[in-house]
């Protein structure tokens, strides 16, 4: 079933960015994963734990079932607890767990669904369900930005080019 035409430049930014971030954590060690570059900024660890977490959410709106345990110490304004920190291979775990949920999700996702009232929270230009997603696409290249720098910031090669 195609993605409705109102979300398809959401969907096809998630199918980028579920490579591009792939790309920004190959290779890298346990210890990068955890660097930030000052006490005012995030890990690869917070990034990829809160993209895994804002997909959640629109599997939530969606009316899809999945979590992990670690969720909800990745929402937005949090800090997460550092002794309680999944790894990368959980994480990396938990984002192709999501996306492919995520794909699925998008292209069974009806009109009406997507007619639906926005919630409090994300922005929606439409001020309906399809708005939110729509931001929160791109929120998360925001982020898949913010994790190409990081790659850099540690010393390895840019994700593009």
């Amino acid at each position: 079933m195609p993605v409705p035409a109102v979300i398809e430049g959401a969907a096809q930014n998630f199918r980028y960015n579920d490579k591009f971030l792939a790309d920004c954590h190959r290779g890298l060690s346990e210890e990068e994963w955890r660097r930030r570059p000052s006490d005012c900024s995030n890990s690869l660890t917070w990034v990829v734990g809160h993209l895994v977490w804002a997909r959640k959410r629109i599997l939530d709106h969606l009316d899809t079932e999945w979590s992990t345990p670690w969720l909800d110490q990745f929402a937005r304004g949090r800090k997460p607890e550092t002794d309680a920190l999944p790894t990368s291979a959980e994480l990396a775990t938990a984002w192709t767990e999501v996306s492919g949920l995520l794909a699925t999700a998008l292209e069974n996702a009806s009109e009406e669904t997507l007619a639906r009232p926005a919630t409090q929270g994300p922005p929606s230009a439409d001020g309906k369900l399809s708005g939110v997603i729509n931001f929160l696409a791109w929120h998360e290249t925001y982020h898949v930005g913010q994790a190409a720098y990081l790659r850099c910031w540690l010393g390895h090669k840019s994700i593009m080019g």
